[in-house]
């Protein structure tokens, strides 16, 4: 470096070391993530929070969304009673008050006289709990019982039959479809209903805690595919009679019940009653008060299954509701009457819908976010429930969450792109103002990151497949290098997106600044593309996946820098799966693998899941057999090395001890590493080590 380098370099203030840093391991696994700020809205209002420091402590400030203007709302001293140190998070019931937890305790806060209250305390075992602001009640899982605590501060215990098999107002089903709570307030809180789960009849299936001497069992259930299940109900509590009521939900009770809905004016709740073989779906009304079955709105069906996921979502009027179906191959919004007739179809075309963001009563508008422009991105449009005119509303490229005010004519919009760490925007939904909050430093900027390249190819039938190819650092045309493939490509997940950091994840970034090439790609049978892409591996999981994957591998060897014989391959889960399903059946691809937590047998996995993308084992015996992983230990030509939590409920270790058991049985060599109390994947400091064990491996059987 000459001397007027040196100059230039100081007169513009840039660091002679600039993007010069390297990553390390911990850096790369727990993060390096861009500066965030933290925005919300108050209830009726179009005034936006932030929490603030000031000269006196910290603050929460509320700033008009149209003037900008700024009004100190509260202060740290405003909690000096209660010995918080700071502002806590306040939960806002509406513009004026707001209650907030210190631990197990729930305070009130008045935005008037800026007093605060202590309303309750939580048993300091409760499992689950749910607050209904309205009411000012919280219900509260104790033992597997429930319980409710009133306004007067009173409890009343909603059950007394919880105990290990019966489970009360927690989420059921494994927390498929949709499923994320076990209660639910009505809209007044005068009523609670509840998911009430029977498993004495499923399975015990035991998880050793090794941290004991002796070590001690605790036993799970878990409901394998084509085998016994639980049995759910939903009860519904009156806190004035202290009486329980079961909804009449009817036969078979091995069925899946989700989507529990409150009507406005409580007095009935829709469930949606999905069969066991998931092909048939009923949306049902029952009444409240006596349980009673009232009316079937409407049934989807599909040959391979129909997938609820979402309430209903009400319209203003109260009477007209919003359902959202893959019906037509894409996620879609409906708007049906209470009788569940159709009134029209809101949103259609070969994209879908990801949420409802807020909406627009005066306009007749919802406020969704959708893959119109790209399944890589998410933006936010405007959708009339009447005529459908669809209006998008941001205008940057990316991946865009947003937030908004009560009457749906302003939105806090956080946001970044391959290119842009985050940026939070104000924008009006008529589009006539935005402005921007907050610009986020690149975290990055001192560190040596690598080319990533977006890549689309072609399956066999012409579909598209996106593919993220990151060169290695300090990349050299002429040399030959070594690729890891990282993989999922199972239902419900997405890698690759218009997100902060370009590679998606900076493991990923650290392997290319060691001298690696990484590829990711999303084939059939991953989200996001809709209901033909994801169906694609219906009843034969990883065929069609390796077949999209391999296109992704010929591309690779197509290129004159990879290195064809030094080609390994790592998932984790669905991505373990197919990461073995890679080393056995097309064994002269990849020199080395890893595969975390992965199934080796769809018939020891969990039933709502398994059964819908595969059947059962008994009315699909070609499938579960063609793709158990298991008997085909003597195909394996490179190295592999598996991973798995020894307390892992989701996939049980029992996957990967049979699979050391066939390969020591069929005299195959392979590598194994345990992580001790570990559930289905590996979290927090550990993980560095995870990925540093992981790293190794690769480094031992791909470097020269």
């Amino acid at each position: 470096m000459n001397k007027f380098t040196v100059i230039a370099a100081l007169l513009t203030g840039a660091s002679l070391f600039s993007q010069t840093k390297q990553l390390t391991m911990s850096e790369a696994v727990l993060g390096i993530r861009a500066e965030n700020k933290s925005y919300e809205w108050l209830p009726e209002s179009d005034s936006y929070l932030q929490k603030v420091k000031t000269g006196y402590g910290n603050a929460l400030v509320g700033y008009d969304a149209k003037t900008q203007k700024a009004d100190t709302l509260v202060r740290s001293t405003d909690f000096s009673k209660l010995n918080l140190m700071a502002v806590p998070n306040l939960n806002w019931v509406d513009g004026k008050n707001a209650y907030f937890i210190n631990e197990k305790e729930y305070h009130w806060f008045s935005l008037t006289d800026k007093n605060s209250t202590k309303w309750m305390t939580l048993p300091e075992t409760a499992d689950v709990s749910e607050f209904d602001p309205k009411s000012k009640q919280a219900a509260y899982v104790l033992e597997n019982n429930l319980f409710l605590i009133a306004n007067d501060g009173k409890t009343q215990q909603i059950t007394s039959d919880g105990k290990y098999g019966i489970v009360n107002g927690k989420t059921v089903h494994r927390e498929e479809f949709g499923i994320h709570k076990g209660i639910f307030f009505s809209p007044k809180g005068n009523l609670i209903a509840f998911y009430r789960m029977d498993e004495t009849m499923v399975e015990d299936y035991p998880i050793i805690n090794w941290s004991a001497v002796p070590a001690v069992n605790q036993n799970i259930k878990y409901p394998f595919a084509g085998r016994t299940i639980h049995q759910v109900k939903i009860g519904v509590y009156n806190p004035k009679t202290n009486q329980t009521t079961f909804l009449e939900t009817g036969e078979p009770k091995d069925q899946y019940l989700t989507c529990v809905t409150w009507s406005p004016d409580e007095k009935s709740i829709f469930v949606a009653v999905l069969n066991r073989g998931q092909n048939h779906m009923k949306l049902n009304q029952y009444d409240a008060q006596s349980g009673k079955f009232l009316k079937t709105l409407f049934e989807e069906k599909d040959e391979k299954y129909v997938e609820p996921q979402n309430e209903l979502y009400f319209l203003p009027n109260e009477k007209e509701f919003v359902w959202w179906s893959q019906r037509d191959g894409f996620m879609h919004l409906y708007r049906y009457d209470l009788n569940g007739k159709l009134i029209n179809q809101i949103t259609k075309g070969n994209w879908l819908v990801n949420e409802i963001v807020g909406e627009n009563s005066s306009k007749k508008v919802l406020l969704i976010t959708s893959t119109k422009d790209g399944a890589m991105e998410k933006h936010l449009y405007s959708v009339n429930w009447e005529n459908g005119k669809l209006d998008r509303i941001d205008s940057d490229p990316g991946y865009h969450f947003f937030t908004a005010n009560s009457t749906g004519t302003y939105v806090l919009d956080n946001w970044s792109s391959e290119n842009t760490p985050r940026k939070i925007d104000i924008l009006s939904t008529d589009k006539k103002t935005k402005q921007n909050l907050f610009t986020a430093a690149n975290p990055l900027a001192e560190y040596q990151m690598p080319k990533v390249e977006n890549v689309t190819l072609k399956a066999d039938d012409g579909t598209d497949l996106y593919g993220k190819l990151i060169y290695p650092t300090n990349f050299d045309s002429t040399r030959k290098y070594p690729v890891i493939v990282y993989l999922y490509n199972g239902p419900h997940a997405q890698m690759n997106l218009n997100r902060f950091p370009a590679s998606g994840n900076l493991w990923y970034d650290y392997m290319a600044q060691n001298g690696y090439v990484v590829w990711v790609m999303d084939g059939r049978g991953s989200s996001n593309r809709g209901l033909k892409f994801e169906q694609a591996i219906h009843r034969n999981l990883g065929e069609i996946e390796m077949n999209d994957q391999m296109k992704g591998v010929n591309y690779l060897k197509s290129l004159s820098f990879v290195d064809g014989e030094r080609m390994g391959i790592h998932g984790w889960s669905y991505g373990g799966f197919m990461t073995t399903s890679f080393m056995l059946m097309k064994p002269d691809v990849f020199k080395a693998g890893v595969a975390g937590g992965p199934v080796m047998d769809w018939s020891m996995y969990e039933a709502m899941y398994g059964e819908r993308y595969m059947g059962t084992p008994e009315n699909n015996t070609d499938g579960y057999a063609k793709n158990k992983l298991l008997d085909k230990t003597e195909n394996l030509k490179g190295k592999l090395l598996l991973i798995h939590g020894t307390d892992d409920p989701v996939v049980v270790w029992q996957h990967s001890i049979d699979f050391l058991r066939n390969s020591v049985t069929k005299g195959v060599q392979v590598d194994y590493f345990v992580y001790p109390g570990y559930e289905h994947n590996v979290r927090g400091k550990d993980r560095v080590h995870l990925m540093q064990k992981i790293t190794d491996y690769f480094d031992l059987y791909l470097k020269k």
